[in-house]
């Protein structure tokens, strides 16, 4: 466990040293506070749901720009041999990655607090879904980063690692928006496929454990084909 959290610590330091993460913060907020700033006033309602309803699509664009580098810069500059050298497994690496991507989307978020709070302000706020939204919000953003850190394995090239991630996470959250052009027996399976459906159950404050596996599933899915990958580069 230590090694992970020496991997982790690494990664997630050297995402502060880049002006990439702060640039990618700044969009992230600049979008998501634009987009629910513009439309608050319209609803007259102490709700945060627009920015909820809108993070699984801003998470599909960010989230892979977050993890195309965790990878693919390792296998392009080959520090990924020297890193193995250490009595580190393969494992280690990739849990350590994965947890540097989650917790600094975990960082991304912290600063949206400010939008219930302000809301809290205006209106009586509901904070039950808000606890339930940000939730989901965590789980979404692991799910994407697992997702991305597998892209990321594919290819020594971050924009293609950044194209791969941004394309899955992207049929992820819109599959089950596109549920009217298929045959009745395959509505129920693809829409438990969905990334937003499952998100914006958990952000109403209704906590699944079908919704849970979910995001489980889709990690564990996710980090064992990127241990597949790393491994038949050896």
């Amino acid at each position: 466990m230590h090694r992970m959290i020496r991997i982790m610590k690494r990664e997630f330091v050297a995402y502060f040293i880049s002006p990439a993460a702060y640039i990618v913060i700044s969009v992230f907020l600049l979008v998501t506070g634009w987009f629910f700033f513009s439309t608050f006033f319209l609803y007259d309602q102490a709700s945060i749901r627009g920015f909820f309803s809108l993070l699984p699509l801003v998470f599909s664009f960010v989230v892979p720009a977050v993890t195309m580098r965790l990878f693919s810069e390792e296998f392009n500059v080959g520090t990924y041999e020297l890193l193995m050298t250490l009595p580190v497994t393969v494992q280690d690496v990739i849990v350590g990655k994965f947890l540097a991507g989650a917790a600094f989307v975990g960082c991304m978020l912290i600063p949206t607090l400010a939008y219930p709070v302000t809301v809290s302000f205006l209106g009586d706020l509901d904070w039950g879904p808000v606890a339930g939204g940000y939730l989901g919000a965590i789980l979404l953003g692991a799910a994407f980063c697992a997702v991305g850190l597998f892209a990321s394995s594919m290819t020594r090239n971050q924009i293609t690692a950044f194209i791969i991630g941004t394309a899955v996470c992207f049929t992820l959250t819109l599959v089950d928006k596109m549920l009217f052009f298929l045959p009745r027996p395959l509505l129920g399976i693809l829409q438990y496929l969905g990334a937003d459906f499952h998100f914006q159950n958990i952000s109403k404050g209704i906590i699944d454990s079908r919704d849970l596996l979910y995001f489980l599933s889709v990690m564990v899915t996710a980090l064992l084909g990127t241990h597949l990958v790393v491994r038949g580069r050896e």
